[in-house]
């Protein structure tokens, strides 16, 4: 199998290449599990943070998110989850279409998550931002939840997203296409 030699942090990681299309292919990076990883891009971004409350989806953000917000000194940050649960009364929600995932997706938002939003400054927090479909929906959350999203962060660009000045991120990745 083909791979990728990401350097991020002082650490080095050879990723697999994965045909997403025809034409297409990504460097598969997932931070689930990568403990080590995800505590040294959580300090490099965690000195880029200016916001009151931290964001991210569900769920390859959420080790990001902590270590953030552990360095932060926050006692807490806000998940974004992937489907409704019981304990959520009267959730907001939105559509997100992601590079890595094949169908049309929703995001949900608890309305206590909702009030802690409620004229913040917030942060939001990926692991990579790609089409930056998935920041769309988590910025569109916000403004549901009538929040103001001040920054954008992630560990990795790809393609594209790495040319965008809206996001701050610590490496570049590239797409391979075929």
């Amino acid at each position: 199998m083909e791979n990728y030699k990401l350097e991020v942090c002082g650490l080095e990681r050879n990723l697999p290449l994965i045909q997403i299309s025809d034409d297409l292919k990504i460097a598969s990076f997932v931070l689930l599990g990568d403990a080590e990883l995800a505590e040294k891009a959580g300090y490099e971004l965690s000195k880029k943070v200016d916001a009151d409350i931290i964001l991210t989806a569900e769920a390859k953000g959420i080790e990001l998110a902590h270590e953030i917000a552990r360095n932060l000194g926050e006692k807490s940050f806000i998940v974004a989850r992937k489907s409704e649960k019981s304990y959520m009364a009267n959730p907001i929600s939105v559509e997100v279409n992601s590079i890595t995932t094949a169908n049309t997706q929703k995001l949900f938002l608890d309305s206590k998550d909702a009030e802690k939003i409620k004229g913040k400054r917030v942060a939001l927090v990926d692991d990579v931002i790609s089409t930056g479909q998935s920041i769309a929906a988590l910025e569109a959350l916000v403004e549901k939840a009538a929040g103001k999203v001040v920054q954008k962060l992630a560990i990795l660009a790809e393609g594209d997203a790495a040319d965008r000045e809206d996001i701050i991120y610590l490496e570049k990745l590239p797409l391979f296409r075929i």
